[in-house]
């Protein structure tokens, strides 16, 4: 393959984050050298409403021939990004708490109509994990319980109302992140939990939303040694491959979390963090910040592919899979006033009725 596609190719196998709220001219060459296949939006990138919208109207038109998907974490509660008029609903907990279903679908709906109001395709939600340790923080409140069938039944609602949207819902944080105590933002967590105990507690949601036919699932940097003694799921083929791929029969696209995570980080080079990622049954790599490290990761990845380290039909497969997510998108019509009155008036509803 020659070296302008094989560098083409692997670039849509990465989800790359932008320094500021505009396609600068260095983010533009990078773009032209190395064409993701999806941008992550953080707080950093957003000034309002309308230059969201411009900014992500130049990221689908800016793609080399196939659109970037646009991606959020946008949960709610503390995982928020976007000013007014954008809604701020509550934390997962609250509307957990509530225990109905069709509270959390309309969640995920009116979520989804801002998202997409704007052009975004992808959420990062919902939460799948369930918060089984009291002392986890970096969880916490994010997950809509500690009852691993209501976290599935609150959490799938809210995908329902995200999808019905016409945005699409990846759930997070494969095969569980609610029993750790350690942030994976900055350490390595472990979760010491037998398959039996991982089995009925962690992993209910995630059977449930592979049996729902959710298009997407992300990883979590977090080591389970009743399933890997060594590796974290995010680089773990036990985990990846044989667990949800060929036991629990997920056929979506795996996206590993942000590989600058400290829990990474510190541990692997990009290029190392890459190839093990898409060796252990990835099939897009996120990196949220720095241009430079995305661009090792994927000359890392190039470089694995020409010496035959990693399996090409493994690519292929891949991006087979990215590019049927991408075709899930939806053409929609933007209105031209951004504002939600009604939404706002849920949230505050939901939050009016929670648990002091």
């Amino acid at each position: 393959m020659p070296t302008a596609v094989l560098r083409r190719t692997v670039s849509q196998l990465f989800m790359v984050g932008l320094p500021g709220p505009t396609v600068d001219r260095r983010t533009r060459a990078f773009f032209a050298e190395h064409p993701p296949g999806g941008v992550i939006l953080f707080r950093r990138n957003v000034r309002s409403a309308a230059q969201l919208r411009a900014l992500v109207a130049a990221l689908h038109e800016g793609g080399a021939g196939v659109p970037p998907l646009i991606a959020i974490d946008h949960e709610g509660g503390r995982v928020h990004r976007l000013p007014r008029p954008f809604t701020h609903f509550p934390p997962a907990a609250v509307i957990g708490a509530t225990d109905d279903p069709h509270a959390a679908e309309a969640v995920g709906r009116a979520m989804g109509r801002e998202l997409a109001a704007v052009g975004i395709d992808l959420d990062f939600a919902p939460v799948l994990d369930v918060w089984s340790n009291p002392r986890n923080r970096v969880i916490g409140d994010r997950a809509f319980g500690r009852e691993p069938r209501r976290v599935a039944r609150m959490a799938l609602a809210l995908a329902r109302g995200l999808l019905g949207a016409g945005v699409l819902a990846c759930g997070k944080h494969f095969p569980g992140h609610g029993d750790t105590v350690g942030d994976s933002h900055h350490v390595l967590p472990r979760v010491s939990r037998s398959r039996r105990a991982l089995a009925t507690t962690a992993l209910v949601p995630f059977v449930r939303a592979i049996r729902a036919g959710l298009p997407a699932l992300m990883t979590a940097h977090v080591v389970y040694p009743a399933l890997d003694p060594r590796r974290p799921a995010t680089f773990s083929p036990a985990i990846c491959r044989r667990l949800l791929r060929a036991r629990l029969g997920f056929r979506g696209v795996l996206f590993s979390d942000d590989l600058e995570m400290g829990a990474v980080a510190g541990r692997r080079s990009p290029e190392e963090a890459a190839v093990a990622a898409l060796a252990a049954g990835c099939d897009m790599l996120l990196v949220c910040r720095s241009q430079a490290t995305a661009r090792r990761a994927m000359l890392g990845v190039e470089a694995a592919l020409a010496a035959g380290r990693l399996d090409a039909a493994d690519i292929v497969a891949a991006l087979g899979r990215i590019e049927a997510l991408r075709r899930r998108r939806r053409p929609r019509r933007q209105p031209a006033r951004l504002a939600w009155p009604a939404h706002a008036r849920l949230a505050a509803a939901l939050a009016s009725a929670a648990p002091p």
